[in-house]
């Protein structure tokens, strides 16, 4: 049988060509980006000629890297599908989940103890970072994203039904003297965005027939759970998906003048497809669906 290139030489390579980039195939892998390169150019003087067209800052597959990466992806992912099932029957499973903040505080977090009563063998590093689908090569094994929609080369599923966006405020802005009785008046108010959910505003004035209303300010925050206090503070008004105004349960805030648009938006799940039969991973998912349905 003719010898084979070394596996990490063919790990480096699977990894650089699904990346783009060299400096994120080495993070994944926890290598120094030189340590990475000579992994790849020791695979290149094995097969006898380039697999990448290095431009500037980028490298791309040339056209015998795209033949080599169709004919050896599938065979790498199922070695690390055969050693996660020989490992399968080790005590300990661990999950990298990337997860958005209100997601786990407000419909994660208190269904854990189910999840650990049926698998106490599975434990869960959570990561609430920016970013979470762009990061799936960089130490995540699956994410839970607000999105419009997922990347086609990802296996994602979509966990909510379909949602909508509302004005959500302080319970002295929708009754009083300082009440907001129609949607114009939101000229003279600060409203909030979240970073994930950009669009919200733009979505719920052409629902109200208000395509060029322009509010008094715009804040943007990275936490959906800051965003619910600063609203209930009386600050501004935040422009959230109706489902999370319901899972806050908090007194201090309600809808505002009884619109709600469509929204895009929707919590997914996604993974790399090589990674949704890993044992961790489809544990969590199918619990997760699980719940969802219930």
């Amino acid at each position: 049988m003719r010898r084979l290139p070394p596996l990490t030489a063919i790990e480096a390579f699977v990894q650089v060509a699904r990346l783009g980039s060299v400096k994120a195939a080495a993070e994944a892998l926890a290598l120094s980006s030189p340590a990475l390169t000579r992994r790849i150019q020791a695979l290149e003087r094995f097969v006898g000629h380039l697999l990448f067209e290095r431009r500037h800052q980028a490298i791309h597959l040339n056209a015998e890297g795209e033949q080599l990466l169709s004919e050896i992806a599938p065979a790498l992912d199922s070695l690390a599908m055969a050693m996660e099932r020989a490992l399968g029957g080790q005590e300990l499973m661990r999950l990298r989940l990337g997860v958005p903040p209100l997601f786990a505080s407000q419909r994660m977090m208190q269904h854990l103890p189910e999840l650990r009563a049926a698998h106490p063998e599975l434990h869960i590093d959570i990561d609430t970072g920016a970013h979470l689908l762009a990061r799936l090569d960089e130490g995540l094994d699956a994410v839970i994203a607000v999105a419009v929609e997922i990347d086609p080369h990802l296996y994602s599923r979509r966990i909510d039904a379909e949602d909508r966006v509302v004005a959500i405020g302080a319970w002295r802005l929708a009754e009083g003297a300082e009440a907001l009785r129609d949607p114009a008046e939101l000229g003279r108010t600060t409203i909030f965005l979240h970073r994930d959910l950009p669009d919200t505003f733009d979505y719920w004035r052409e629902a109200v027939g208000l395509p060029d209303l322009q509010p008094a300010a715009i804040d943007h925050f990275d936490s959906g759970q800051l965003i619910l206090d600063a609203a209930a503070e009386g600050l501004g008004v935040a422009f959230m998906l109706e489902s999370h105004l319901k899972a806050s349960q908090d007194e201090r805030l309600v809808q505002l003048f009884g619109i709600a648009a469509p929204s895009p938006y929707a919590y997914w799940f996604a993974c790399r497809r090589s990674s949704i039969n890993r044992r961790p991973v489809r544990l969590f998912h199918d619990w997760l669906f699980a719940d969802a349905a219930a």
